[in-house]
């Protein structure tokens, strides 16, 4: 192999891709790329045996060939070269050649047939949606996350669903650690043709990567077919293996009951449970939320650090209600989401407090109380 390639052209993706081969695997040639050339152009493989990606970009082909590099050195070199174009030539026993006239690198590369095959998904129905919405249910869903060493399918993966109404059709993710929620809502217009199908679990940390090629114009192709969710765009593809197992019924969960509806400023109460959760810790996670008439007192103890509260002014016209909660998990849905106001639902001190946008409903998140 023996191809000029250009910095600006592959720069950018060998960024990317650096959280798929710096994932440890059963294999050590997943910490390499495989590097192929074609006509006028060379393709680029990553994957850490869950994930798999490809993309296509344009080269100057001498002579044709394959190579697997490893990842975080090619792109330390690329990212530093001094110029645009950069010279790759296989030399002999997968050693490999980098350069220009006045730089030089030798690198060991490893043998491309021990690369693992990325799955070929031939005739998928694909249905388009938003690049930058996509990448926002992502940041809404992948916020929720179990222990390092959860193996359950329903806490590492996200849910995903094709819902057909009459006069609505979703795409939908969910995410659960049993004591919170999220649900984030793509919604088509009633004429789009929605392929139909079941119902997956996508691995959070495959979405994390997926998130990383989503631009903030544009569409993304999304399909799923033979246990894999694909992502496609001009360019690139990502193949997600599908996780296996069942997501717990949130039907009832998700539904508003009566209750009291309170609108908040979002980043005024986002600030204040920074505040208030500084004094928190592993043993002590909770605060304690007072509501009482046009007012929500929040008071935060820690035997071993002391204690804090705050107050702020709100529209409650209820029965006084203290209640329990971890403040992070308010911080986090708080932070996903761009609205200025926010809608708090809270019924009593036993039930989940939702919290949506106080326009867009296409997100809610889905708090559980502690036990004070």
């Amino acid at each position: 192999m023996k191809a000029t390639i250009n910095k600006n052209e592959i720069l950018p993706v060998l960024a990317k891709i650096q959280g798929l081969a710096g994932r440890k695997t059963s294999l050590a040639i997943t910490t390499n790329i495989l590097i192929k050339t074609g006509e006028s152009a060379i393709s680029i493989s990553a994957t850490d045996l869950e994930t798999g990606f490809e993309g296509i970009y344009p080269a100057n082909i001498e002579t044709q060939g394959v190579i697997a590099i490893n990842a975080r050195k090619l792109y330390e070199i690329v990212r530093d070269f001094p110029s645009e174009d950069i010279y790759v030539n296989e030399i002999e026993n997968h050693w490999i050649e980098i350069g220009n006239q006045n730089v030089e690198y030798h690198i060991v590369g490893l043998n491309p047939d021990d690369f693992p095959e990325i799955p070929k998904i031939e005739a998928v129905g694909f249905f388009e949606i938003d690049s930058a919405f996509f990448a926002k249910m992502i940041d809404k869903t992948v916020i929720i996350s179990g222990a390092s060493d959860d193996t359950r399918a329903h806490i590492i993966g996200v849910y995903a669903e094709r819902i057909q109404h009459e006069d609505q059709k979703i795409f939908r993710l969910v995410a659960t650690d049993g004591s919170r929620l999220s649900k984030a809502d793509y919604l088509f217009d009633k004429e789009f043709d929605l392929p139909s199908g079941s119902n997956v679990l996508i691995p959070k940390k495959g979405l994390v990567e997926v998130a990383k090629f989503l631009d903030s114009e544009g569409s993304v192709k999304l399909g799923i077919k033979d246990n894999n969710f694909i992502v496609k765009r001009e360019k690139e593809t990502l193949i997600i293996r599908l996780l296996e197992g069942d997501f717990p019924q949130y039907g009832d969960i998700v539904v508003k009951t009566d209750g009291h509806d309170i609108q908040m400023d979002r980043q005024l109460f986002l600030m204040m449970l920074k505040r208030m959760s500084i004094l928190s810790s592993d043993e002590y996670k909770g605060v304690i939320f007072h509501f009482s008439k046009d007012k929500l007192l929040i008071n935060s103890t820690n035997p071993d650090i002391g204690e804090s509260k705050e107050d702020m002014v709100i529209t409650y016209q209820g029965d006084p209600i203290d209640v329990m909660y971890n403040p992070k998990f308010f911080i986090d849905t708080l932070s996903v989401m761009n609205e200025d106001n926010v809608v708090l639902n809270i019924v009593d001190e036993e039930k989940p407090c939702k919290i949506e946008g106080e326009k867009n409903k296409t997100y809610l998140s889905v708090i559980m109380p502690m036990r004070i």
